[in-house]
């Protein structure tokens, strides 16, 4: 799946684009614009679909001075499939989490989405970076299954590899004193999938190893 602009998944032409752009927004967008904001695709090519969405009632099209500007109809019985199809990474990261929170007898600190997946930038091909940091150095007897068992879930529900980065409290605290170069990911990209918040977590960490 592209998590960049998941909605292709299901419209692999220059529609799915189209309605992404359509579907982020209620302000009304020309077709110039809108063909800048998809990205693909030529200008003549994107007033074809907006021709054509308009025909369905899925686009209202409004005449303002030498332009018609384009909008969705949130009203049409298809623009909720369009809205979902959009939301597929929040449907991951909320399948993810509750994989964790039901099923993992060994919890973690904290899982975060990170790289490309968690900043919507990757393509079909990328995978789904996921850090996971126990809460002992020992390897509970169940977290090795467990994170493959995640993994292989990802993979049927995106058809994307889940990559872990998997570290104890002890080593992310080894990791954040060295300023190793991936904590800078964490940070800037991190999204929660379960536990506590990584920046809230590095913070807390550093805060107490401050004090001792």
């Amino acid at each position: 799946m592209d998590l960049s602009n998941p909605v292709t998944t299901v419209i692999t032409t220059l529609d799915g684009p189209v309605l992404a752009v359509l579907a982020r927004t209620t302000q009304p967008l020309t077709g110039r614009k809108i063909h800048q904001l998809a990205g693909v695709g030529s200008e003549s090519g994107t007033r074809k679909v907006l021709h054509r969405l308009f025909s369905t009632g899925l686009v209202d099209s409004t005449v303002v001075g030498p332009s018609n500007q384009y909008v969705l109809n949130r009203d049409h019985v298809a623009a909720e499939a369009v809205l979902e199809l959009l939301n597929l990474r929040g449907k991951l990261i909320d399948r993810m989490r509750e994989a964790v929170d039901f099923e993992w007898t060994e919890k973690p600190v904290t899982a975060t989405l990170f790289g490309s997946a968690a900043r919507s930038d990757g393509g079909v091909g990328s995978d789904i970076d996921l850090l996971l940091v126990r809460p002992e150095d020992e390897i509970h007897p169940h977290w090795e299954a467990q994170v493959s068992s995640l993994a292989e879930w990802v993979h049927r529900w995106t058809g994307n590899h889940l990559q872990t980065y998997d570290v104890s409290r002890a080593e992310l605290i080894t990791h954040l004193h060295n300023d190793e170069p991936i904590v800078k990911n964490w940070i800037r990209d991190g999204l929660t999938v379960y536990g506590q918040d990584f920046r809230q977590l590095r913070n807390r960490l550093m805060h107490n190893g401050a004090e001792q």
